[in-house]
């Protein structure tokens, strides 16, 4: 899929527990669209908020390009963290099926994070980690758009998405808002 403006852009991936495998979409795109970066954490097994959190903080913080994130599962959870509490140059986010705050004992650090850019969150209707409701539920609270992508599991490789066409057209979405986007002067401050 053509993704105009992606040069403009860092993209970070932002996986969730246990990283993405070969067969994830998180790890095809990257495969598909070289210029992305993956964060990488100390202990894909150990999720932990203020840790990872830290670690997508830092990487953020080593380049003043306009950056979009794709977050997935736990990883949503970070993004949601880190990029609400420091000004960076966010100009965008894809929040892919994110884990339920109250299950990793989080929802108090998550209650009330909000970003100042364009935000996506896509869930699925049988997600085990996040039912469709609690997104839009986490999606309203945090002040993204959200999408329902229909019957799609917890969006990953047991999902069997391949490439995963919809959440490109999502993804290619939140790129023209993100072209769009014109922070106050402030923003990268």
């Amino acid at each position: 899929m053509n993704l105009p403006h992606l040069s403009e852009y860092r993209v970070l991936v932002v996986p969730g527990l246990h990283g993405s495998e070969e067969a994830h979409w998180q790890t095809r795109w990257e495969k598909m669209y070289p210029v992305f970066e993956r964060v990488q954490q100390d202990d894909w097994a150990r999720p932990e908020l203020p840790r990872w959190s830290q670690r997508l903080t830092q990487v953020l913080e080593e380049s003043d390009q306009p950056t979009l994130i794709v977050a997935h599962s736990f990883g949503c959870l970070t993004t949601m963290h880190a990029a609400s509490r420091s000004r960076s140059n966010l100009v965008g986010t894809l929040l892919v099926a994110p884990a339920d705050p109250e299950k990793f004992a989080v929802a108090d650090a998550l209650r009330d994070a909000r970003l100042p850019c364009p935000s996506i969150v896509i869930g699925s209707s049988n997600d085990p980690w996040m039912a469709s409701h609690r997104a839009a539920y986490w999606a309203d609270r945090w002040g993204c758009g959200f999408l329902n992508a229909g019957a799609l599991g917890h969006i990953n490789a047991e999902s069997g998405l391949g490439d995963w066409e919809q959440g490109l057209q999502q993804f290619r979405y939140l790129l023209d808002m993100a072209h769009a986007f014109v922070p106050d002067s402030n923003y990268f401050a």
